[in-house]
């Protein structure tokens, strides 16, 4: 098997370097019509090379890249048809979830045909109506694992007026494109239909953005703002892994999320969440989370995931790392870019503090074993009280290894020169593992960082939030207006009185009370969806409630003594007193001068 260094080349780079044309590679010839899209249907046909083999399996994978967790993606394959060179049908049978064998009775090309299915907008894998079609590869074109490291090519029929683009090198007709491998195709989706398009460079490199659907955003303004934010990878890396780099955008009517790809990303929010600066700041974010993995996941990642295996669950510790790493650097890299205000990275920063604090599974759970588990995890009231997440408890983790590695090294280190390293020694296919991080720590520090792994990444994260941020001359607090309020430890689904989550250990979990439940009354008195804050705001820490509910469709009374907490939003702000060592360690955490004024508020 060919090295799967060449699925993290520039591909344009590599067409020159090798020599190749696109005719060349198409020893693997994929191509799928969309000529009819209004009823989410392809026909898709597939030409593998000549096998000698007495069966040829093919395969669709079981997951996409960026997803940790099996899908059912073969379950949009119907009409499934297998031919030789010369047209003659070939026997074949399921012989696996996402498998095909075809069985040969002489030397031959394979052609497999198949119709795909393709609604799935949300999960990011493959969309097709009447006004594009979304196509990530994993949910799209089969493989064979005899081929999988040969180069391909694919080619789309389209109606007349779609235009088509995606992160791989274009092919010699329109609507096509070439890769090195599977590898390189299977992680370049391809956006293909209606949309609206815009081209611009940052720091030599070539950038496109791509934009399906109407909404409310400002074309103008998010190409203005993915260049600025394209310019700053130099503060974490040395260089590129890509010459071309495509940012796609669906504005959709209730889909959200977003997708790291090899040379791309695709990003998903709804049409009328773009305006507004706190929706905005979400979907820039978003860009910057997925611009970053171009480094951290596509070209350097855990060993656990090199190569990946898409038939099975991909295993390893440091999905944290992977995923938690880059949140921690997203906004860092808003901020450098002048796109993120000071300000508003600190409101981030202790919205991510406070999650935190409220949720128990702090206590139970390491980031590691939640890296391992995160192929079977499914959120919820468990995952609160009993999990951590490797997005968020990540960040956290990674927060809490930069500020110690700056303080052990008088700032001349960060966690930034971590994955500088990772980049350098661990490219694709080497892979890295946790003797490896370690073996950086000491490298770049001088320190051992076995004991704090233990008591950081392999135990659960336990951080003293005021000693920590008290490095940078920081302090957790609450508005002048905070004041002690009722809390019972229940929350309430969006709309609902049916509880969403119990937090473990507060009143309403240790008078028994469990998600699920539906509320009904306090004492004796109707309660609403929307009156729900409203009306235990009448009622003061050490009070007991009579609180009404269903549970299983029984009626049932509990009886609730509230505990207290502190109202309001929690803050980050400035120390009362600041030292020049506090402001100049500020800096090396975030590359920003210090942004207070003598009395705490935020320079104009």
């Amino acid at each position: 098997m060919k090295s799967a260094v060449l699925s993290i080349i520039s591909y344009s780079s590599l067409l020159t370097t090798l020599g190749w044309t696109s005719s060349a590679l198409a020893d693997i010839d994929y191509q799928i019509n969309l000529k009819s899209p209004e009823h989410h249907l392809a026909q898709v046909n597939v030409t593998f090379p000549q096998h000698s083999g007495q069966q040829l399996k093919v395969n669709l994978p079981l997951w996409r890249t960026g997803k940790y967790q099996v899908l059912p993606l073969a379950d949009g394959v119907r009409r499934f048809h297998a031919t030789d060179e010369q047209g003659n049908s070939l026997p074949w049978k399921r012989s696996a979830s996402g498998e095909w064998t075809v069985a040969l009775s002489k030397p031959t090309a394979v052609t497999v045909s198949y119709q795909l299915y393709a609604n799935e907008l949300g999960q990011r894998v493959r969309h097709i109506d009447a006004s594009h079609a979304f196509l990530d590869a994993s949910g799209v074109f089969m493989y064979s694992p005899e081929f999988r490291q040969e180069p391909v090519k694919v080619t789309l029929d389209v109606p007349s007026d779609w235009r088509s683009y995606s992160g791989m090198a274009a092919g010699d007709k329109p609507h096509s494109f070439v890769a090195a491998n599977y590898d390189v195709l299977v992680d370049s989706p391809i956006e293909t239909g209606l949309s609206q398009h815009r081209a611009f460079k940052a720091d030599g490199k070539q950038y496109e953005l791509v934009v399906w659907g109407e909404g409310n955003y400002d074309l103008e303004q998010i190409e203005e703002d993915l260049g600025k934010l394209s310019a700053t990878a130099v503060a974490i890396w040395d260089d590129y892994p890509f010459e071309r780099y495509v940012y796609m955008v669906h504005a959709t009517s209730g889909a959200r999320g977003a997708t790291e790809h090899l040379n791309s990303t695709i990003i998903q929010l709804p049409r009328f969440n773009f305006r507004e600066r706190q929706d905005y700041l979400r979907f820039i974010s978003t860009a910057s989370h997925e611009f970053i993995h171009t480094w951290n996941v596509k070209a350097y990642r855990p060993e656990g995931l090199v190569p990946y295996d898409y038939q099975q669950e991909n295993m390893t510790e440091l999905l944290w790392m992977a995923e938690g790493s880059t949140s921690y650097f997203q906004n860092q890299l808003l901020l450098r870019a002048g796109i993120m205000t000071p300000k508003e990275f600190m409101e981030d920063l202790a919205k991510r503090v406070n999650a935190n604090q409220h949720k128990p599974g702090r206590e139970i759970q390491s980031v590691a074993e939640a890296s391992a588990g995160q192929w079977v995890s499914t959120g919820g009231d468990y995952a609160i009280n009993h999990s951590v997440n490797i997005y968020s408890e990540g960040y956290l983790t990674s927060l809490a290894l930069d500020f110690s590695l700056l303080q052990d090294t008088a700032q001349e280190v960060s966690y930034r020169d971590v994955h500088r390293s990772l980049y350098r020694e661990h490219k694709v296919p080497k892979g890295y593992n946790v003797t490896d991080v370690k073996r950086i720590l000491k490298n770049l520090s001088g320190k051992d960082y076995e004991s704090w792994w233990q008591s950081h990444v392999n135990a659960p994260l336990v951080l003293d939030f005021d000693k920590l941020l008290s490095q940078a001359g920081l302090k957790t607090a609450y508005g002048k207006d905070s004041k002690e309020q009722a809390f019972a430890g229940m929350t309430l689904t969006s709309g609902s009185l049916v509880l969403q989550s119990v937090e473990r250990g507060g009143p309403a979990w240790q008078a028994g009370i469990v998600a699920g439940d539906q509320l009904l009354a306090i004492n004796g008195l109707k309660v609403s969806a929307e009156g729900y804050g409203k009306r235990l705001a009448d009622f003061k820490a050490g009070d007991e409630l009579r609180v009404t509910l269903f549970h299983d469709d029984k009626l049932i009374e509990r009886r609730v003594t509230l505990a207290s907490e502190q109202s309001g939003k929690l803050q980050i702000k400035p120390k009362e007193s600041v030292s020049r060592a506090q402001k100049a360690f500020f800096k090396a955490w975030l590359g920003i001068d210090w942004p207070f004024d003598a009395q705490g508020n935020y320079k104009s």
